[in-house]
This record gives structure tokens, sequence and C-alpha cells, in this order.
């Protein structure tokens, strides 16, 4: 039997009521745009993903997540969709989506696609449909309008913010040239908020979700799962200054609503029709671990971003807390604790865990930012970090590329850069765009074999070459077999599936646990730390004889 033969076997396997393959799944975000390019365009699709599928197959993950790959004008990186049941043509076909979701089934590799309920494109036909109705009209009625305040309407309907900076309202303006109503986008202009008290939304997201069911998806990632439901009244709000911009840290009339958790529950209903333990897992920004819990309650969501511990810096006082508290709070609602450090949205954590100075999630970091991180630093610890978290009992995501330990690219030039962020702040902050460049597969090839023409969206940096997947391939000590060592570990010790056990006695800069028969210890601090006795099992680097040394995380077996 082969290896595909039998990731097969067990990816078809039944479960029962907790035991379902997305509690202890390690869960792999595609990024379509920057994983591979079939077509030679620049541009990332879904026949590059399924030719590199045997690839992830290697890395032993057990299931991908693609970010957006729905019709859109690509405002925001597919984040602004104008039809939710076909693929935009830079991507591919519905016969391709069809072919990816196959091919992913046939390794025993389950699928989660992206959905963004909280917004359209502007382009939508429901919008388009609004921007030709009158106010009050069933039409307008799907999103959010309302009159402006003032003598003539000429202020917003309140001081809300966009995520991506500047004012959360645009003014239409009618043929005639006359000034209207206002309408709702808590991110770009060209992304307007859907009103989900209107019965008509709510059933046409049933309808897309099962769209999606239908065709074999094993689930859904849904964008902004915090931010569907707006306060009554859309009371003003200013978040505090350098807040982080989906709202970790600021309690908004805008993010955490109530009525959010009926929307989860009917769509619960949804997936119960389905067989094979179909997930819905939230992007849900919270300030803590218990509110993010309760989006994961028994009749809703089956997993939620645990951004609390994402967040969290390399400290192991706070890394202990924020695991104790994970580790509480989800089982404590029957759900699983998930685990992440990067991401889409976020400085790679290969970056993240070695900056200096604050960064708030969404701001980015470029060539005139304070406190950037030194490379080395950065990616001794963003090793230890993934030791440490992938031997934590639940579910774990991991980021494409982070495999290969690639850093946040800081040197992109302004005119280059396509997140919203950066143009609707005015440079001010950078955005996301130095997490998103295409990865680099073959040292020697053209854009690193992203394609075979050399063309990239985003500029690759000449040192990704020595990063190269084919260039680690054969180096032992690379990221990217320390991932592959991870992985094949944690399935073969059980630890999704485990209990952690704190250990004592290693100081106040080390996180020490036993997870089943395996011994984790990580050194946060500055100083070496004698270890136990046992035998490694995998090291996220080099040891220095009986002693850990710091930024460096080992698994032991007693």
């Amino acid at each position: 039997m082969t290896s595909t033969d039998a990731l097969t076997v067990q990816g078809a396997a039944p479960t029962s009521p907790g035991s379902e393959w997305w509690r202890t799944a390690v869960i792999y975000q595609i990024y379509p745009r920057s994983f591979a390019d079939g077509n030679g365009d620049g541009i990332g699709d879904l026949p590059g993903i399924t030719s590199r599928l045997d690839d992830l197959v290697a890395l032993g993950v057990d299931a991908i997540w693609l970010s957006p790959f729905f019709r859109s004008p690509q405002h925001d990186a597919g984040y602004d969709v104008a039809d939710y049941c076909d693929v935009d043509p830079i991507f591919g076909t519905l016969a391709d989506a069809d072919e990816l979701i196959a091919q992913a089934h046939a390794r025993g590799i389950r699928l989660i696609v992206d959905l963004v309920p909280n917004h359209s494109s502007n382009e939508h036909a429901w919008f388009q449909e609004a921007l030709a109705a009158e106010p009050g009209s069933a039409a307008r009625g799907r999103y959010i309008f309302r009159d402006g305040k003032g003598a003539d309407g000429e202020l917003p309907p309140n001081n809300w913010e966009s995520v991506f900076g500047g004012p959360a309202w645009t003014r239409l303006t009618a043929p005639d040239g006359t000034p209207g109503q206002w309408y709702l986008h808590l991110f770009d202009s060209t992304q307007p908020d859907f009103d989900w008290s209107n019965p008509e939304v709510q059933e046409e997201f049933r309808r897309i979700l099962r769209f999606w069911l239908d065709r074999g998806v094993d689930g859904f990632r849904v964008d902004v799962a915090h931010g569907l439901v707006k306060t009554d009244g859309l009371p003003d709000h200013l978040p505090a200054v350098d807040t982080d911009s989906m709202g970790g840290q600021d309690e908004a009339p805008y993010w955490g609503q109530e009525g959010v958790h009926e929307i989860y529950r009917d769509w619960h209903r949804v997936l119960a029709e389905y067989d094979g333990d179909r997930a819905l897992c939230a992007e849900a920004w919270l300030p803590t671990v218990d509110r993010t819990a309760m989006w994961v309650r028994p009749d809703e969501m089956h997993q939620a971003f645990n951004f609390p511990y994402l967040m969290t810096q390399w400290h192991a006082p706070e890394l202990r807390e924020v695991i104790s508290e994970s580790l509480r709070a989800f089982p404590a609602v029957g759900a699983p604790a998930t685990w992440v450090l990067s991401n889409h949205d976020v400085v790679r954590h290969a970056s993240r865990l070695a900056l200096t100075a604050e960064n708030p999630q969404g701001h980015g970091i470029g060539p005139d930012s304070p406190g950037k991180p030194i490379p080395e630093v950065g990616l001794r610890r963003a090793r230890a970090a993934t030791t440490l978290m992938l031997a934590l009992p639940g579910s774990s995501y991991l980021y494409q590329g982070e495999e290969l330990g690639l850093p946040e690219v800081v040197d992109l030039p302004g005119d280059v850069r396509q997140d919203p962020t950066w143009f609707r702040t005015d440079g001010e902050r950078y955005g996301r765009d130095g997490c998103r460049v295409p990865i680099p597969w073959e040292s020697g090839a053209p854009a690193y074999g992203f394609n075979e023409t050399g063309e990239s969206w985003l500029p690759q940096p000449a040192e990704w070459a020595h990063l190269a997947r084919s260039v680690q391939e054969e180096e032992p000590d690379s990221t990217l077999w320390l991932y592959r060592t991870l992985l094949a570990t944690r399935r073969t010790e059980g630890l999704g599936a485990g209990t952690l056990e704190w250990l004592d006695g290693y100081g106040d800069d080390v996180v020490a646990f036993r997870n089943g028969a395996v011994t984790v210890v990580a050194n946060a601090g500055t100083t070496p730390v004698a270890l136990p006795k046992g035998t490694v099992l995998v090291a996220s680097g080099p040891l220095a004889g009986d002693t850990l040394p710091v930024d460096t995380a080992v698994w032991l077996l007693a």
C-alpha cells in the first residue's frame, strides 16, 4: 500500500461524536494567488494547486483551506465577492474546482473553502440592483443604506471607521448628479456590508453553503465571523488608538454582537444535513479566549481561530497562560482548542516573533517600520514556536510557506503594493502584502518554480532562492524537514488527541509539559536550561549536549 493509499483509507474512516477529523487536524492554508501558477500569468490558480497536492501529502497535513477563489473584481484579493457560486477566471473554472476537490480527496486531504458573508463586492448583482433602486426598496434592504446627517444629509450616518482606514461610509451620487444615501462598508468602499437582519440574505447564504457542500467541500472558514450583526441604531464609536484593525482588543458595535450566534446555529443545521463531519471555522477577532469559545458552542461552529494565542509574544509566562486558558475554555463548550501562528492577514511569525516595536494586526511592516526583526532570531524563534504549537492537543493551522521558514517581505516598494490598507491610509500602514508574496518551489527556475514564465503578481526577494523547497528537500536540518518530522511524529504519538500536563521546575522562561509519552520543553529565555532524560524525537535547532539553547524547543520520549 502506498502512502497515498494509506492516507485515503484514514481519511475515509467513519468517526463518532467526539472523534471528528477536525478536532485534531493540521490544516494548511493556501492563498491561491500566491501558491502555484498553472498558466504562467503571474497569479496562482486552482490547476496550480492541484499540481502541488503531492507536496502537501509529503508534508503530512490533513486538510487544506483555500482563501477565496470566487468571481471577483479583486479589489481586496478576492475577499470582495461578485458571485459566490462561480470561480474567478484568474483562478480557473468550476470544473477546475471540482477536479481539485476530487484530487485532494483521492489523497486523503479534506478541503475547506473561505466564505465571505459580511460583505460582497460592489459588482455583485444584488448591489448593482440596489444602486438602481430607490431608498427604502427591497433591493437596498439587502445592504445597509442610510440617510446622512446634517441639513442636506452631507454627513455620514455615524463616525465608524473602515478596517482599512478612512470612513466606513460612502455616499451615492444619482445619475443626475444629486447626492443620495450612504452605504456601510467596514472594509473597502468596494465591499458593501450585507444587512443580516434581512431573511433574503439569510436564505441566499443557505443556498451558497449547499452549493459547495453538494460539490463535496468539507467545510468553510468564515471570514469576519464576528462582524455580521451591528448594534441597533448604529451608534457612534471610535476605536482605541493603534488598536488591532479587526477588533481583537476593541469592544465595538459592529464586532461580536449576540445576534451572530443564531446565524451560525442556522448554518450548523445546514451542515448537519450532510455526511462526513463538515466543519465551520470562525475568523473571529475577540479580546479573550472565553469570548472566542462562544463561537464554538455545541450547536454553532466547530472551530474558531485562536487569535489570542497567535498574538502572544515569545514569552513563556504569557504562553503558559494562553495555553492554559485555551485548554480550559474550548473543551468546556465541547470544542477543540485550535492553534495558529501565521495567516494571510498578519506578519509572518518568522519575522513577527522578533519584532522589537509595537505592530498592531493589519498594519504590516515595511522599509521604514521601527523595530524590524533580525532574520536569524526570527527564524530560530519561529521554528521553536511551531515545535511547541504542534505538540499541543487540538487542531493546528499552518500558512503556506511557513514550512520553508519564509519571513515577511519587508522591502516591497510602494508602487507594487496592492493591499487596500496601503492606499486607504496613504501609505501610513504597509498592510498585508508582505506575507502574501508567491512562495518559492525550485531555486533555479523562473519565479522560483511558482510558474514557468517568471511572472509574479508581487516581486519575490532574491534571498528566497536558498529557501526554495527544492533546496530544503536536500537539507536534513531545513525548516521543511523540521515540519515534516513534527507532523509525522505528532500523528504517530497521537498528540492532537492527547492531554497536556504542565511540568514544574524549569523556571519562568521555559514552557514545559507532557502530552502522552512526549515531554515538550521550549526555552524562551536568555540562558540555556538543562534537559530531562529521554530520547530526542525532534528539536527545533541544535542541542548543546544535555542543555537546551535559547529560542529552541524539543520533544523527548522518556
